[in-house]
This record gives C-alpha cells, sequence and structure tokens, in this order.
C-alpha cells in the first residue's frame, strides 16, 4: 500500500464501540454451557498459545490479566502446574496434529527463567510434533529481557520476538511506570538480532496520559530507526471500572479529538515510510510474513489478533488462556488458585465456552474474510459454505450503501471488496455481518473501533 491520507472527519464518524472480532460470536457470549467434545482426535494444525500471567512490578496502562510478585519460586510452580494441562490436553488432539505456531504472552514471559524458558519448549516437543516451519513468537518486557534469556528463548525453538515499548517518551513512561530508556530498547532488540530472531515486532500505544501529537511522532521517528519487521500500535483502553489503578492519571488523558490525531499520525507516518497497513492495529514491511499472508490469503485473525497460519486449531494454555477448536471456544479459569485447583483434581481448568451454531460459523467465515482477505468472492464462498453466499447475506450486503458511499467497500455482482481507505474501518464493515449486535445489551463492553 502506498502512503495513506486519513480524513479526521470520518475518524469521527466512525469512531463507536464494536468487537475486535477474535472470535465471532465475541467472548461476551461465552457462558458455562459449552461443549469440547468438537476438539476430540480432529487432525489441524496446531496454533498454542501459553499465557504466563507474572510480573514483577504492575504497568499502569496494562489491561491483562497479570498476577504481581517478587517471588521468583512461583515461575517454577507455574511450569508444573502448565506440565499437568498439556498432558490433559494432548491426550484429546490426534497424534498427527503438527504445531505450526506458538505464542508466549503474559504477564510478562521474560519473568521466567532462562532455563524455565527451555524446559516449556521441550515440554511442547514431547507431546506435539512440530513443523519445519514452525513460528514461534514470544512477548517481551525490555526491563525483564537478558542477553542469556534471549539464547534461550532461540534454543527453546522460539524465531520472533515482540517488545513491549509502549512510548518513549520520560514523561509518558514516568506516568504509566514502565521506565525503559531509548538506549536500552535499541540494546534488546539487537541481543534478539543477534541470536538470529527471523522477525521483531515493537508494541506501542497512543492515547496514553500525558502523550501528544508531537511526542509520539518522536517516538516514531525514533522506532523506525530500529527498523522492526512489524509494527502493532493499540489504542489504550481505559478501564478503571477494572484496573482501579488508572484513575490515577485520568486528567491526563489525551482528549478524544487529540487521540484521533495520533491514529491520523500512526498510519500516515508508517505507510509513508514503507510499511503495509494489514488493519487495525497492525503494520509489516513488505517482505514480512505478515504482509506475504495477508497477499496470499493465509492471515488469519484469534485472540492474539493478526497473525499467520489460516485454518489452525488454537489452544491456549495457563490461567485466562482461551481456546478454538472444532468450532468450540472455551476459556481457562482467569484466578490462578481456581486454575490450579481444577489441574490438582485431574481436570481441564475450564470455566466457560461457546459452542458455535451453523449459523455463527457462516457468518464467522464472512467476517474472517472482510477482516483477513479484504474482500468475498461471493462464488467461492457459495461453495465453501454450501450456500448461496449473495442470498443469505441479502440484507447484509443491501445495509453496506452508506459504506460504499464514503468509500470504505466497493460491491461488485460477484463480490465485496474492502477500499485502501475502509482497512481503517474494518470493524465497522465486519460489524454489518454480526448477527447478534442489534440487539447485544453488552455493546457498551466493547472498545472504540478507531
Amino acid at each position: 500500500m502506498s502512503s495513506l491520507h486519513v480524513s479526521l472527519e470520518q475518524l469521527r464518524k466512525y469512531n463507536q464501540p464494536g468487537p475486535r472480532y477474535t472470535s465471532y460470536p465475541p467472548a461476551t457470549h461465552f457462558t458455562q454451557e459449552f461443549q469440547t467434545s468438537g476438539i476430540r482426535h480432529q487432525t489441524s494444525p496446531l496454533s498454542l498459545y501459553f499465557h504466563l500471567p507474572f510480573c514483577s512490578r504492575q504497568c499502569l496502562y496494562c489491561g491483562c490479566t497479570n498476577i504481581v510478585t517478587g517471588d521468583q519460586k512461583r515461575s517454577a510452580e507455574y511450569m508444573a502446574y502448565l506440565e499437568r494441562e498439556l498432558d490433559l490436553r494432548a491426550a484429546l488432539i490426534s497424534e498427527k496434529s503438527e504445531v505450526v505456531q506458538i505464542q508466549l504472552g503474559g504477564g510478562t514471559p521474560t519473568f521466567f527463567l532462562s532455563e524455565e524458558l527451555e524446559q516449556l519448549g521441550q515440554m511442547i516437543r514431547n507431546r506435539f510434533p512440530i513443523a519445519a516451519n514452525l513460528e514461534a513468537g514470544v512477548e517481551i518486557d525490555p526491563r525483564a529481557m537478558s542477553k542469556e534469556k534471549a539464547y534461550a528463548l532461540r534454543r527453546a525453538g522460539f524465531n520472533r520476538a515482540s517488545l513491549g515499548v509502549q512510548d518513549t517518551n520520560p514523561l509518558v513512561q514516568e506516568t504509566i511506570m514502565r521506565i525503559q530508556p531509548l538506549e536500552m530498547i535499541a540494546e534488546k532488540n539487537q541481543w534478539l538480532r543477534d541470536v538470529g530472531m527471523e522477525s521483531i515486532n515493537f508494541d506501542l500505544i497512543y492515547g496514553l496520559p500525558n502523550q501528544t501529537v508531537k511526542s509520539f511522532d518522536r517516538t516514531l521517528d525514533e522506532m523506525l530507526q530500529l527498523a522492526p519487521d512489524r509494527f502493532a500500535i493499540y489504542s489504550y483502553a481505559h478501564i478503571p471500572w477494572i484496573k482501579s489503578f488508572q484513575k490515577a492519571y485520568e486528567d491526563r488523558l489525551p482528549s478524544p479529538e487529540t487521540k484521533l490525531e495520533l491514529l491520523q499520525l500512526i498510519i500516515e507516518k508508517l505507510t509513508g515510510a514503507g510499511y503495509v497497513y494489514i488493519g487495525m492495529d497492525h503494520f509489516a514491511k513488505p517482505d514480512d510474513a505478515m504482509a506475504r499472508a495477508l497477499t496470499d490469503g493465509s492471515l488469519q485473525r484469534n485472540f492474539q489478533g493478526y497473525s499467520t497460519h489460516k485454518g489452525v486449531d488454537l489452544h491456549g494454555f495457563g490461567m485466562s488462556a482461551i481456546s478454538h477448536a472444532g468450532g468450540c471456544y472455551f476459556q481457562n479459569h482467569k484466578e490462578l488458585a481456581d486454575y490450579y485447583a481444577e489441574l490438582t483434581a485431574g481436570q481441564l481448568p475450564l470455566l466457560r465456552g461457546y459452542t458455535m451454531t451453523k449459523e455463527d460459523r457462516l457468518r464467522y467465515h464472512a467476517i474472517m474474510h472482510i477482516m483477513c482477505n479484504l474482500y468475498i468472492d461471493y462464488a467461492k464462498l457459495s461453495q465453501e459454505m454450501n450456500i448461496d453466499f449473495a442470498a443469505h447475506f441479502k440484507t447484509e450486503i443491501a445495509s453496506l450503501d452508506d459504506l460504499e458511499q464514503d468509500g470504505l467497500v466497493r460491491r461488485e455482482p460477484g463480490g465485496l471488496h474492502v477500499t485502501p481507505l475502509g482497512r481503517l474501518f474494518i470493524r465497522i464493515i465486519a460489524m454489518r455481518f454480526d448477527a447478534y449486535l442489534q440487539n447485544d445489551q453488552r455493546k457498551g463492553r466493547y472498545s472504540q473501533t478507531v
């Protein structure tokens, strides 16, 4: 994509609450009435996610499910329970299912010791066949990263890393209690390059307290100098009713207008620097695997956001982790004590989930084609879904008049195309195919689409 210029007027118009479509239906529909029978012994490529929840300190912007502790011994205990869960889950999965993707998230995965990170890699290999083209990524807090851990991650098989930068401005860092000078970020980035990481992503956040367009412009310039393969730049979620510590800086948050200007800056600057706008929060160099996946149709969207390897079964391990396999979603207990108790009893530590209906599956495929492929070929999806797509979704397609007038989509007799401008508002387009939204009382719990 060439450099993209964004209208603030359109950003304002389409800035409304809506699902992020990391699942369909969204996780707000999960209940304690669900089944896992669909996952049993089916042969599918596997994507494994491990939630490693511990952090040595609390960053004030964070909305993740984490546990703040200074007790290093807790990581070894957690590893023992992860191994129990791996054994229970592996017994349900076909021995022919290859692992094509692994992701460590948190919390702070690098809270764990070097030998524990290597141990986790071995635990996975002891239970599952590993694909030759494995993509294995890990989220990294630069403050908790040593050169020894960089080497340990490579020995464990990890070949992709995501550095949690957020912002390089000292005032912003001090406000959110995440002090990590630019020199530290550059050093850790170089370590990861030196050990052979094939792709490095920088996570940033816009809308943080004391952030301005001018200050974030400098942050982007500093990050572009380090030339990461990808950027994931998320909109800050202010949820003080869940994370009370966020109340500490409510009076220093950017105005809604400034936040829209920040988004405009991000898109124009990164696309101007040659990065491909994947959609929503993600940007990648043209030769990166994510940009190639967008081109060849293998991009997918799940609870880790956009990633490669379409058509995999996702199995999540650790407290709060979510899985999607065999038409079922299921989530582990969110409290550590409950997670441990279920595993001690020899049970999968499942809290809630959702079994997709036939209609859910149809709409899931339609929404994922919009979110990931940026087009819908009516004939192709009709054949894949065994329906007449244009007839089944006649009302939804007709509802796109206003979006077409605004240049977000282009409708043709044989299909629907998302325009380059429409990528900015991809959730808005997908929402037209969501059967639950009209009467969804949960809508106020969704984040803003822009």
